[in-house]
């Protein structure tokens, strides 16, 4: 799901995604369980009239305008405190309403989960659990026509302890003003690391694929001698790829307000480099394995499409992971993924070193049955770059989400090659094996299967 709560996790005994009939149920008359910034009850959520649709924006709005929430539907409450399960209508098309409604009515739209949880004993019938993160696009707005006068509102609701306030026009500003600053000191972030991991890498000629991650909402850990022995240890045991239990690095140090592993050999064929910053935020650098090829005279590098992708989706699942999990990042993050020819050739890159040879380099793909390359690109490319928002909780799950987050930056990424799209994955968040090489089919599949993941034969 979007949203995680270590509180409400606690509180149910287990993740918005596994929680059981009898779990919720048993909520009822317990007053630890009461409504809160982050909770709320609702007897039943039709939405069929101006009334109800109003009020389901404004609960979801009111949830992303604030840290985020859960609506717990099918449980009745008396001053907040659970008290009476009253099952819900939870079918396919009454939860296709409900976010039509959330879809029609906030602006911009406010992106939620919605979960069934059937009553074993009364099919189509349980709880509907609305989870809704904290969005880094708010302040969302009601557009729905109001049915009642509201005295100086301007139609952003914001949770408020138990219940939902208006949002003042000054609140309103210094909403638009933080989305705003938020983004661009992100961006400016996810520079700056990226940049420190650039200049500080070995020279070399080949190709380099570096992956950015800055979390909009900072991290912080800390770097003592007993802290830097346990986080040595967990990266030094770090699988290199997702699937693949070989250890990714062989060394990790400390730096200003950073861990740097790196893994390989700086002069050999292959070596990846990693900076993890106190913030959460992390730049990762790794050679991608190519081979070479002359046509009409020209000589140049190529690698295979799922080659990119599987160190793509490696480095953002590991980034990820490390800025949730070992910082306490939360929410979204700017991520940003680049392809160099060599790393002299990004645009913050280190300057040209007196090594040769620099070969063009192509996105092609290679027939394994024949031993022939077969051409995808249509030009060389010395620098492609994508940015693009992601959640940290899809990034650190390892889910369908960071697939669908990996697909979006894979293909940007093929653009400047002149290919339309990364065929190993989809934006649908599937691995289609019929782009996979034998070697790293296996691994992918081993992973996808164990993380619910569609894998598709074509």
């Amino acid at each position: 799901m979007l949203y995680r709560s270590r509180r409400l996790e606690v509180l149910l005994g287990n993740s918005l995604d596994a929680v059981s009939y009898g779990a919720l149920a048993a909520l009822a008359n317990n007053s630890e369980a009461a409504e809160a910034e982050d909770l709320d009850y609702k007897r039943e959520l039709l939405a069929a009239d101006d009334k109800g649709k109003e009020e389901l924006a404004k609960d979801v709005a009111a949830f992303a305008n604030h840290i985020g929430g859960v609506i717990v539907v099918g449980m009745a409450d008396v001053k907040g405190i659970p008290a009476k399960v009253m099952d819900s209508d939870v079918f396919d098309a009454h939860q296709r309403h409900l976010q039509q409604v959330v879809v029609r009515y906030t602006a911009p739209p406010v992106r939620f989960d919605m979960r069934a949880v059937h009553n074993p004993d009364d099919p189509g019938r349980g709880f509907l659990l609305l989870a809704v993160p904290r969005s880094p696009y708010g302040p969302h707005a009601v557009t729905a026509p109001p049915t009642k006068a509201t005295e100086a509102a301007l139609r952003y609701p914001r949770r408020g302890a138990s219940k939902t306030d208006w949002l003042t026009e000054t609140d309103v500003a210094t909403a638009y003003h933080r989305r705003f600053s938020s983004v661009a000191d992100r961006g400016r972030r996810l520079a700056d690391v990226e940049q420190e991991l650039l200049r500080s890498l070995p020279v070399s000629n080949v190709a380099h694929l570096v992956v950015s991650v800055a979390p909009e909402v900072s991290g912080d850990m800390q770097i003592t001698r007993e802290s830097y022995g346990r986080h040595k240890e967990e990266l030094l045991a770090t699988g290199r790829f997702l699937g693949d239990d070989t250890s990714t690095f062989s060394d990790v140090r400390i730096g200003s307000r950073r861990l740097i592993a790196h893994g390989g050999d700086a002069r050999g064929y292959w070596y990846n480099q990693c900076e993890l910053h106190r913030d959460g935020s992390g730049s990762w650098a790794m050679r991608l394995g190519s081979r070479t090829s002359i046509v009409d005279a020209e000589e140049f590098s190529w690698t295979e499409p799922d080659t990119v992708v599987y160190e793509l989706l490696s480095a953002l699942h590991i980034l990820g992971s490390y800025a949730r999990d070992r910082t306490g990042a939360t929410g979204a993050a700017v991520v940003k993924a680049a392809i160099v020819d060599a790393p002299h050739s990004h645009p913050a890159g280190p300057a040209k070193p007196e090594i040769t040879p620099f070969l063009p380099f192509r996105i092609d793909s290679y027939n394994h049955s024949l031993g022939t390359r077969f051409p995808l690109s249509t030009q060389f490319s010395t620098y492609a770059d994508s940015q693009s928002a992601a959640l940290l909780d899809d990034l650190a799950d390892g889910s369908t989400g960071l697939v669908q987050a990996a697909a979006l930056v894979a293909d940007e990424l093929f653009h400047a090659f002149g290919i339309a799209e990364a065929a190993p994955i989809s934006r649908d968040g599937e691995i289609r094996t019929s782009a996979w090489s034998p070697d790293l089919k296996s691994k992918i599949v081993r992973w996808a299967s164990g993380h619910g993941i569609v894998v598709l034969a074509s």
